[in-house]
Order: C-alpha cells, then sequence, then structure tokens
C-alpha cells in the first residue's frame, strides 16, 4: 500500500521563518515586515504571535499570507498592504492616494500642540494643508480636547479616507476636510492660531533615488516639490498670513539638509518673528515654524 506526499503543517513559527527568508533579499526589515502580515493575517498583534507559535495556519491564512509576502517582496509598502498605519496614539487606514505617515512627522503635530498651549481666550482653530490621511490633523485634535481643525487636500481620494478615518476615531465633530489647493478654497475670512503643513519637499530629480516602496507606489503629488523641493514652501509662506490670526504660527515640516533654506523664505517675507528649527527625536532639523508679527 502506498501512501501519497503530505504537506507539513504550517506553524506560527515556521511561517515566520519561512517568509523572513524570502525578504531578505528585498526589504530591509523582512522580519518586522512579515510579523506584521501574518499578525494581519491572524486578525492578531504582532506580540501575541510568539505566544501562539505551534498554532497552524489554515490554508486559507497560508494562501494569504504568501500573496502578501510575494506583493511586499515586489517593494509594495507594508502599510498599503494591511490597510492601516500606527501614528502617534490614533490608528489610520490608507488607500494609495494617501502618504504614509512617518514618525519624523510626529515633531509637527508636538510643536502644533505646543503652540496652542499658548493661545487663550477664544476657541482654538488649526488648519492642515495637504492633510492626506488626516494623520497631522487628527492627531492634533485626538491630544487636544477642544480644538477645532481643518484639513485640506486636493486628491478627493486622500479626503475621502481623511473623514473615513475622523469618523472611525469619533473625531467628526471638530475635524473637517476640504477639497482645496493651499489656500484657494479655504473660506475667506477664516483665522487659525496654528497652520501646519507636511508638503512635498523632494526635488524632482531625487525621486529615483528614494527606495522603490517610496518611488514606486506611495503619491508623487505628495512627494515632489519642484526643482530644488521648495517648490510649495515659497507659495505657502507668503500666503499663510492673512489666514493666522495675530501671534499665530506656521509650521512646516522639512528636509534635514533644507532647514537654512526654508527658514531664509521665512525671513524673507518678513512677517515672521520669531523663527524656530526644531529636531526629530533622530537629531536632525524636522520642523521650521514662524509666529505672525502682523
Amino acid at each position: 500500500m502506498s501512501v501519497g506526499p503530505t504537506t507539513r503543517p504550517l506553524t506560527v513559527k515556521r511561517a515566520l521563518t519561512a517568509e523572513t527568508a524570502r525578504l531578505r533579499a528585498t526589504s530591509p526589515t523582512p522580519r518586522l515586515d512579515v510579523e506584521i502580515l501574518l499578525a494581519h493575517v491572524l486578525s492578531t498583534t504582532r506580540e501575541r504571535l510568539y505566544a501562539i507559535p505551534e498554532r497552524q495556519l489554515t490554508a486559507d491564512e497560508r494562501a494569504r499570507l504568501r500573496a502578501l509576502v510575494g506583493r511586499r517582496a515586489q517593494s509594495e509598502p507594508v502599510a498599503y498592504l494591511t490597510g492601516h498605519k500606527a501614528f502617534r496614539d490614533i490608528e489610520l487606514q490608507l488607500n494609495e492616494a494617501t502618504l504614509i505617515p512617518r514618525p519624523e512627522t510626529e515633531t509637527l503635530v508636538e510643536v502644533a500642540l505646543e503652540k496652542l498651549k499658548e493661545v487663550k481666550g477664544h476657541t482654538l482653530s488649526v488648519l492642515d494643508i495637504g492633510t492626506g490621511s488626516g494623520a497631522v490633523a487628527l492627531a492634533i485634535a485626538h491630544e487636544h480636547p477642544t480644538v477645532h481643525v481643518v484639513g485640506t487636500d486636493v486628491q478627493f481620494r486622500a479626503l475621502e479616507m481623511a473623514r473615513l478615518n475622523a469618523g472611525r476615531l469619533g473625531l467628526s465633530a471638530r475635524v473637517e476636510f476640504l477639497v482645496s489647493d493651499l489656500f484657494d478654497d479655504v473660506p475667506p475670512g477664516a483665522l487659525f492660531d496654528v497652520i501646519v503643513c507636511n508638503p512635498p519637499y523632494i526635488a524632482d530629480g531625487d525621486l529615483a533615488d528614494t527606495p522603490p516602496d517610496v518611488h514606486r507606489f506611495e503619491p508623487h503629488v505628495a512627494l515632489l516639490g519642484g526643482e530644488a523641493g521648495m517648490d510649495f514652501y515659497h507659495r505657502l509662506v507668503p500666503a499663510a498670513p492673512p489666514f493666522l490670526r495675530t501671534g499665530g504660527w506656521l509650521a512646516l515640516e522639512i528636509a534635514e539638509d533644507k532647514a537654512s533654506e526654508v527658514r531664509a523664505v521665512f525671513e524673507e517675507c518678513h512677517r515672521y518673528a520669531p523663527i524656530e528649527v526644531r529636531n526629530d527625536l533622530g537629531g536632525g532639523p524636522r520642523v521650521v515654524a514662524g509666529r505672525e508679527r502682523s
């Protein structure tokens, strides 16, 4: 009597080992990627995986994991594969129209919250230009109990995701989203205590030098800042003062090597003092902020 070949059960432990090996040639963080993807497939957490090492994957789970790892091997970002990303204390849903929020951008939120503490006597308001998934706008509203936030973007599909995130987080009453290119469709007469923006700041010619998961998958409209990566700063800085309350702040994320150039744009406008440069947790310049002095 002959016995046909059998398929060895795939456990969590074996899946982590095998799929990590598949990613070593293409991902800088193969083990982390597989942990996130397997936790996503099993609807659990990364930490929980290590409590169930002998748990066997079903055929469907095995197929789903293999498909996701295959897509990651082609450089598709993990955040797009799972459809969500943590940012500060909130969890965001994403789609291909939204930039994936980075830890460095948390510095922009910290600066905004700090500046809001200085304001007294009226309902606080923040404008987030280029809101994407709503990461910065929603993080500010989540961490400040009364502030009203307006987020704008030129991409309707990004705003759909931002509104979805606001609803999931219970913040729709205090955060609204508008289609607008910079200030074009912000209501006339609207004034804000803080305006924040993480603008596109990669020079057009440098996009190909970014990792494949960036230049092949993330929206170029949210990445490219013109020939020198400075176009949006030159448009935004001089246009912001009419939308700032007296003493309000404009805070902009920057590339590490652009601190002096962006600061110079603020200085040339002659509408901001003081002007500050704030470092991120890695110690590199990440935000330039200027106070409207009227």
